[in-house]
């Protein structure tokens, strides 16, 4: 039997179709091959369109089957990943009404700030975990303030994930985990945040119907097997956000294991059985995949907006697209340790939950156009990136997070070797590096919660590790050298 995984993100649609006895992933496909279109009609905002995200769902499904040539009935269940925080409104036929406001969109800071305030720090922290932020809930609130006809025809509210789960089975679900991403979830209560919902004054009709994280959660109906080419009554068996979905896909279940990536967006995310949150929220916590009434296991979140794009950007802007990412590579391993006094603030990516929700912009500081070349604004966006990472495990070391060994898929950033050994060098953590993504995750995700899997050992019997960077001793004072004074910068700067 095969299982089969989507990952929903901003940038691409991505599915794997694992062999469940093997593991092996027998085809593997993502669209668009150019980056998926967000709209921004104002500074701060980010909007998708969802029926995007199906339409390359579509696309890739279409060539994974066409790769592995299996017969889709072979295909024991279905998992989902997808990017958090983004708020997708339908009316009560199933359609949506505006574009969705993704997890990089800062407009509703503001109002989380005044709830924060409204409800009392205190109580949302101790009930949340969290300042209601940016999440989705606050989304929802300003779509009613300013939005009040798209709002008033509003019959359920999702996550992108449940919006796919909708388009392949027709029915609307969501899990406590994807609650507690939209600050809609109540860890003291166990429940739905109703002192969340009230206080923005929404009705609790709006929350979909609750489904366990490992469960059969629906199947594929014939609309959508028409569609997809899928088996109509394919399980549907698992569903989270694309940062707990991470931390799966690497094995990372327990206290004290740490999950990275480090795509459009970095993220340090470390599973805790404790319940304990930043007063600030500059790192947030939120149900990991195996949380339970019973049983705490928390995902503490570092996130670091401006990380990949920036090198795209560079990619794009300096490099003229000249370059392949892996010439930019090469290019920044040419330059020492600390870019010979070039800096660079990688924050240009909207509002950074780190830095309490400010927007300072991407920075470049130090520059000497008699020294630097492109090789160094290279090096120094690759150790920015670095450095962001260590100034926010800095902040999750208070609330009982300690990196000691970060496990990531060998993709993205962490191809880079002077990524990751920067990264090595200013963490004094061991990375290790395994054969897997968001995809590959969910199709294991769904062989858990389809009963295919006797238990999350069994489903990560087959991953592999391919790399391992351990810290340089002798290059541990560069590497703290170099931190600190883009840590000066960024103070002055904030």
């Amino acid at each position: 039997m095969y299982l089969l995984g989507f990952d929903i993100g901003s940038s691409s649609v991505k599915a794997s179709l694992i062999n469940g006895e093997t593991g092996a992933c027998a085809a593997s496909a993502f669209y668009p091959k150019q980056e998926m279109k967000i709209t921004a009609a104002r500074s701060g905002w980010a909007e998708q369109e969802p029926e995007l995200w199906w339409n390359n769902l579509k696309l890739a499904l279409t060539d994974v089957l066409a790769q592995s040539k299996i017969d889709p009935k072979a295909i024991d269940s279905i998992g989902i990943s997808h990017q958090m925080h983004g708020l997708v409104a339908v009316d009560k036929n199933q359609m949506v009404l505006r574009p969705s406001i993704i997890w990089c969109d800062s407009r509703a800071t503001g109002i989380g700030d005044r709830a924060f305030a409204g409800i009392g720090e205190e109580k949302c922290l101790s009930n949340l975990l969290n300042s209601p932020g940016n999440f989705t809930a606050s989304k929802l609130k300003w779509v009613k303030d300013n939005e009040p006809d798209v709002y008033a025809q509003i019959d359920k509210i999702m996550l992108p994930g449940d919006y796919i789960a909708m388009k392949l089975s027709g029915e609307i679900k969501t899990t406590a985990g994807n609650l507690s991403e939209g600050m809609l979830w109540n860890f003291k209560e166990n429940a739905v945040a109703d002192l969340l919902l009230d206080y923005y004054g929404f009705n609790k009709s709006l929350i979909p119907g609750i489904t366990p994280t490992f469960s059969v959660q629906s199947i594929v109906g014939a609309q959508a097997a028409a569609e997809t080419g899928l088996a109509e009554g394919t399980k549907i068996s698992y569903r989270a956000g694309d940062q707990p979905n991470n931390a799966l896909s690497l094995n990372v279940f327990n206290p004290g294991e740490i999950a990275a990536t480090a795509g459009t967006s970095g993220v340090v995310y470390g599973v805790s059985g404790e319940i304990k949150y930043d007063p600030y929220s500059r790192v947030n916590t939120f149900a990991h995949v195996n949380h339970s009434a019973d049983t705490t296991r928390l995902g503490v979140l570092l996130c670091i907006n401006g990380t990949g794009i920036l090198n795209s950007w560079l990619n794009q802007y300096v490099g003229n697209k000249a370059f392949s990412y892996d010439e930019m590579n090469q290019k920044a391993a040419s330059v020492p340790i600390g870019s010979e006094g070039l800096n660079i603030l990688p924050f240009g990516n909207g509002a950074e939950r780190v830095l309490r929700n400010k927007n300072i912009g991407a920075q470049i500081s130090g520059l000497g156009f008699n020294t630097h070349t492109e090789a160094h604004l290279f090096r120094a966006a690759q150790e920015g990136i670095a450095f962001s990472f260590r100034y926010g495990m800095d902040i999750m070391e208070k609330i009982g997070i300690r990196p000691r060994v970060i496990r990531a898929g060998k993709a993205n950033m962490f191809l880079s070797p002077v990524f990751r050994e920067t990264l090595a060098g200013v963490s004094g953590a061991t990375i290790e590096l395994y054969n897997t993504d968001g995809s590959v995750g969910a199709a294991r995700g769904a062989g858990i919660g389809s009963g295919y899997y006797a238990s999350p050992r069994e489903a990560f019997a087959s991953l592999k590790k391919l790399d391992t960077i351990s810290p340089d001793a002798d290059r541990k004072n560069a590497y703290e050298d170099a931190y600190l004074i883009w840590k000066n910068q960024l103070e002055k700067t904030l």
